[in-house]
């Protein structure tokens, strides 16, 4: 099976047809002051600002996550979990292809697209204890292989099932929304469903259950920390995500086309 930017691709011909928690009372699914904090920040700053136990979403470049943008209606297709807070540069936890590992949090918000990203936390902060829990929690999981398939049930892991899988385990909160393929396709009408067969070779698997990077970010467990966009340093004086006109530029609730902008990169 040939390959772009890290991910299994098929032929480009198919795709030419292409519960609540009593721990806490939940916050509305968009803080109110979430829009206030939108601004723009370097990775560093960004990293100063992080706690472990923090979910870190950005926008993967590579046409299949494009794909999975478009289908759940939002911007942010990947999501990581803040894992250390080191001094400088924290550490997230993340599944990706070709299996879960860690990274630099500049390394991972560097490959967002126009370098947008969002930290949401959960209302309560995790103690001592929840956090030894949450790192043992991540380090059962690395190295476990990517699922392609997006499969709940399945032995191999995702992004989504990830973040939700860990913080569970060490605190007991489940964020994100479960729910079937034929769920999550229904809600977006008039979304052309070529892709989506031919990923799964012809046969979309309608009630296998599943979890987005948008029912994770929706998720009423959450507080929104930062939304905005994260310059990340190459060389003195330079950043890989410059504003266009040298202001801080607050991002909006675009369309999802909007949003998916762009051209391709690293997963």
């Amino acid at each position: 099976m040939p390959y772009i930017h890290g991910m299994p691709m098929l032929p480009l011909m198919f795709f030419a047809t292409a519960s609540q928690s009593p721990r806490e009372n939940p916050p509305p699914a968009y803080h109110a002051a979430a829009q206030s904090q939108s601004l723009r920040l370097t990775a560093a700053e960004l990293s100063s600002r992080v706690r472990v136990g923090d979910l870190v979403f950005i926008q993967s470049k590579p046409f299949p996550f494009r794909q999975v943008s478009l289908v759940t209606g939002c911007w942010s297709n990947h999501v990581g979990i803040i894992v250390e807070e080191e001094e400088g540069n924290a550490v997230v936890a993340e599944s990706t292809f070709p299996f879960a590992r860690r990274t630099s949090l500049s390394s991972f918000v560097k490959r967002s697209g126009e370098g947008r990203v969002a930290v949401s936390r959960l209302k309560a902060p995790l103690g001592v204890a929840e956090q030894r829990a949450l790192r043992r929690a991540v380090q059962q999981r690395l190295g476990v292989l990517y699922d392609t398939g997006f499969n709940l049930e399945s032995p191999r892991q995702f992004c989504s099932r990830f973040v939700r899988e860990v913080l569970a385990e060490a605190t007991g909160v489940e964020v994100g929304e479960i729910e079937t393929f034929a769920q999550l396709l229904a809600r977006q009408n008039g979304i052309g469903l070529g892709f989506w067969r031919a990923w799964y070779w012809g046969r979309i698997p309608w009630e296998r259950r599943t979890v987005t990077p948008a029912a994770v970010l929706q998720s009423p467990h959450l507080v929104t920390q930062f939304d905005g966009f994260v310059e990340v340093q190459r060389g003195a004086g330079t950043s890989a995500h410059p504003a266009r006109d040298g202001r801080a530029v607050a991002p909006s609730r675009q369309s999802t086309s909007a949003a998916l902008d762009g051209g391709e990169g690293e997963s």
